[in-house]
């Protein structure tokens, strides 16, 4: 039997907090906006897409590694926390993970920079499948290259 497992990385982003928050909620407009190479788009298929129960389907671009899209389902979403998290229904991410769930909080670390706190929580659908830290460099890259799109 496969274990189960978790990763999970603190990044820091230089934009405050809230305006942070705001842009991570709102990624059905902001991702594909602000990364076209990684998101080919992120559509609602039930829900506004920023709340507990909505479902997205996220198109990756051409050339994005192991995955085209994933469908996920928005478990929780904390305005006073600025905290969220989703589960991964549908995609590639679930031919090696038996199931796949993402938190993330923002939190300000003075004025103008904020932490991304991304976890995500796995089983393995066998124990010759590696770690995901393929999805955490692209939660790393995702949080610092929007610090570059909201700063623009």
């Amino acid at each position: 039997m496969a274990a189960a497992g978790k990763i999970e990385v603190e990044v820091e982003v230089a934009v405050r907090a809230g305006k942070l928050w705001e842009s991570i909620k709102d990624s059905v407009n902001v991702f594909p906006k602000a990364f076209p190479k990684q998101y080919k788009s992120i559509e609602v298929l039930e829900g506004d897409g920023k709340s507990a129960g909505s479902l997205r389907l996220v198109k990756y671009a051409e050339g994005t590694p192991l995955v085209t899209f994933s469908k996920e389902k928005i478990e929780s979403v904390d305005d006073e926390k600025k905290a969220l998290s989703y589960i991964v229904i549908e995609g590639e991410v679930l031919q090696a993970y038996k199931n796949f769930k993402a938190t993330l909080s923002v939190a300000p670390k003075g004025d103008d920079v904020s932490v991304v706190t991304w976890r995500g929580d796995f089983e393995k659908a066998s124990d010759d499948v590696p770690e995901p830290v393929f999805i955490k460099d692209a939660a790393v890259k995702t949080f610092k290259d929007l610090e570059a799109y909201l700063k623009a």
